[in-house]
């Protein structure tokens, strides 16, 4: 820490700093809290940020901060806008410090300066006697430490979560702040304790299921306490983007996985149920990232559903109703723990099935509604998202650069929808093995690049991913479980496990900002279509034999090993985002 007598002072110093490094100005007469502060000049998400009186920048705005400081000098000593007559008067209204000044000209030029909400924290530069005083009592009567706890908590979450957990989980990531743990070795714990559960699962004794199930609540605490961990001490971080958007899905299918291994134990093949209910829950998932990516631009976005959702949201046990029926990750682990305790594997499946299928019916039905009486245009960077969650392989693309585009505003919809009935359909009704399966999987093919030959900008175009992810898994299921062949359905969780793997990576890479996988990739494990096509090859060339196992676990293997090799390595680079959900306003 220096000081400096002036802006050309302070130009100076800053100048000495390496280039490498973030550097801030903070007015010497400013008064407020310390988390006010730590909110505006510690945060690394953003290049540059700003509380009154104080001022922050990552290397990336460093250039920018050295040349708004060297117009400013002669301008701040002369006490004249620093941003000149011409610059947004009400960005920093009452900030006239030299870094409020500052802030102003760096967005003049260009440059985001996030300024974060503080809430009931105090950060002021009191110009006399009397302002000092007040300022300082402001301080004095909000507790710091108390809003630093509450902001570690998310702003709107689920019902079990918000009454069940975060209020003792805040305290334990305290706890681990004090100590020096990273929010990634505490989503590590959470994973390796979920590991262990599945284990426990895996025993197929009551013992084991009632471990499980304890466990599976320890590690949901811990999967809470990593992002209130992040969220205190504002260790925001690429790698913690990357294990925290995977690793919950992670666990989640490790424990299916466990509850099935103890289930066969006990007598009760149930691999088809976990199968299931896998594809269900990523089916849901693939909606609600649709949709979004979808309208969250869409220009003249408005709906009279939407609308009325709002008014419901004024009405207080509305809301948590909402947020339970869609059985969120907290609602969700809690059944599957207390029922793995007290039930059977087989009951634990049957709850998670029908509960993710009402779910799925009720917020489908809601974008459904709202897509249906929006008025909205979609932007050409929300149909790119759609094609990039389209995961459309060489055939697909293929079709699509051959054909021309159909029109009709839900032509791509009902088209995808037709090819994806007539590859489940055929995998379910013709004869196993049949060679008409295979001729199905290439009508799947057409129709899946005919789907996608024009830009999805329709009304319901973001329903064409939802559809190709229940084509490509349900077919898998479903000619897996007919199979009658040892290990098949295992097998095919394993590669379900795996696509599914890149189908979530390529959601949270595009909320990131920074675009799907590489095509490369995308060609390399054969798109969707590609890979149905060849499962269905598959079924039909090694009809009842134990090679159709081996097939998909080979199939699984090669896609975990691609995918997650290409995965760790964009994720670790710099180039990766961090992404973290915002805790309730201080």
């Amino acid at each position: 820490m220096q000081t400096a007598a002036d802006a050309g002072d302070a130009a100076a110093c800053l100048a000495a700093v390496p280039a490498g490094h973030r550097v801030a100005l903070v007015d010497p007469r400013f008064v407020g809290h310390v988390h006010a502060l730590r909110l505006g000049l510690t945060d690394p998400r953003f290049p540059a940020a700003a509380v009154p009186g104080a001022l922050t920048a990552q290397p990336e705005a460093r250039g920018a901060l050295m040349r708004a400081l060297r117009r400013a000098t002669a301008a701040v000593g002369a006490g004249a806008p620093v941003a000149g007559p011409d610059a947004d008067a009400d960005a920093a209204p009452e900030d006239r410090t030299v870094p409020g000044r500052i802030a102003v000209a760096l967005e003049a030029e260009g440059t985001v300066v996030k300024r974060p909400e503080l809430g009931s924290l105090t950060a002021a530069v009191p110009t006399d006697a009397g302002a000092r005083a007040a300022a300082e009592s402001a301080r004095d009567q909000v507790d710091d430490e108390a809003v630093r706890l509450r902001s570690a908590v998310k702003a709107h979450d689920g019902f079990f979560t918000t009454y069940g957990i975060s209020p003792y989980s805040r305290y334990i990531a305290r706890w681990c702040a004090r100590r020096g743990l990273t929010p990634n070795q505490v989503t590590t714990a959470s994973l390796i304790t979920a590991l262990i559960a599945a284990g426990a699962a895996a025993t197929g004794t009551r013992g084991g299921y009632v471990a499980a199930g304890i466990l599976l609540l320890v590690s949901f605490v811990l999967d809470c306490t990593d992002g209130q961990l992040a969220r205190y001490s504002l260790q925001y971080s690429t790698m913690g983007a990357w294990l925290d958007a995977t690793f919950d899905r992670a666990k989640e299918y490790a424990y299916y996985a466990g509850l099935a291994i103890g289930a066969v134990r006990g007598g009760d093949d149930v691999w088809t149920l976990a199968l299931g209910a896998m594809v269900l829950q990523a089916c849901r998932h693939v909606v609600d990232f649709s949709f979004n990516e979808a309208n969250h631009d869409a220009v003249a976005n408005t709906s009279p559903t939407a609308a009325l959702s709002d008014k419901l949201d004024s009405v207080g046990w509305t809301v948590w109703a909402r947020r339970m029926i869609v059985l969120p990750i907290g609602e969700r682990w809690a059944m599957i723990a207390v029922l793995t305790a007290l039930t059977t594997p087989r009951v634990v499946f049957y709850a998670l099935l029908v509960g993710c299928s009402l779910a799925a019916c009720y917020t489908t039905a809601g974008r459904l509604l709202r897509s249906l009486t929006r008025k909205a245009r979609r932007t050409d960077r929300a149909a790119r998202a759609l094609a990039d969650l389209a995961d459309s392989g060489p055939l697909a693309q293929g079709v699509a650069a051959v054909a021309p585009g159909l029109r009709g505003g839900f032509t791509a919809p009902v088209v995808a929808l037709l090819g994806t009935l007539v590859m489940i359909g055929a995998a379910l009704f013709l004869p196993y093995g049949s060679w008409l399966t295979v001729a199905a999987a290439a009508v799947y093919a057409l129709l899946s690049g005919l789907a996608v030959a024009r830009p999805l900008k329709g009304a319901l175009d973001w329903l064409v991913p939802p559809f190709f992810r229940a084509g490509e898994y349900v077919t898998i299921l479903v000619l897996a479980a007919r199979s009658d062949v040892p290990h098949a359905v295992p097998a095919a969780f394993g590669l379900v496990s795996a696509v599914a793997y890149h189908h979530y990576d390529t959601v949270y890479r595009i909320r990131g900002g920074t675009g799907a996988p590489p095509q490369w990739l995308v060609r390399t494990i054969g798109g969707h279509e590609g890979r149905t096509a060849l499962v269905a090859v598959l079924a039909a060339v090694l009809t009842h034999t134990s090679g159709f196992t081996t097939a998909l676990t080979a199939l699984a293997a090669a896609v975990a090993l691609v995918v997650l090799v290409e995965s760790i390595r964009f994720w670790v680079s710099s180039s990766a985002p961090a992404v973290h959900d915002e805790g309730e306003l201080a």
